[in-house]
Formats: C-alpha cells, structure tokens, sequence
C-alpha cells in the first residue's frame, strides 16, 4: 500500500470518536512505511474500524499481539 493511501486511512480514523481531540497523525512524518502501516492498524483496531479490503485477512492480528 503506498505511504499517501496509508495517511488517507490514518486521517479517517483520526475523525472517529476514539481518535477526536488526539492527533495520532504527526508521528507519522517519521515513521518508515512499514512502520506507519502497523501504527495505521494499530488504531484501526483501536477504534474498531473495518480496514479495507485490500488488506489480507486478520494476518495483521497475531503480529500486534506481541507487542507492549
């Protein structure tokens, strides 16, 4: 997925209710791609938004699992 189709998605779930108020945007300036996919998951998941369907599956679920 490219970096601007990521920032695309990380601003629409920066707009649901879990997210108002917060800016989970501006880390994302430094984050590589990978990492800015993961954290674009991470709050997906926080704010129990559907991602897309190009995602595979619930692949990314076991490898979030793991982390502190």
């Amino acid at each position: 997925m490219t970096r601007l189709a990521l920032l695309k998605r990380l601003k629409e779930v920066q707009q649901m209710p879990r997210y108002q108020g917060r800016d989970i945007t501006t880390i994302s300036a430094v984050l590589s791609n990978e990492a800015l996919a993961k954290h674009v998951e991470v709050c997906e998941e926080a704010a129990g938004a559907t991602p897309p369907a190009a995602k595979v599956g619930n692949g990314a679920a076991p490898a979030h699992a793991g982390r502190a």
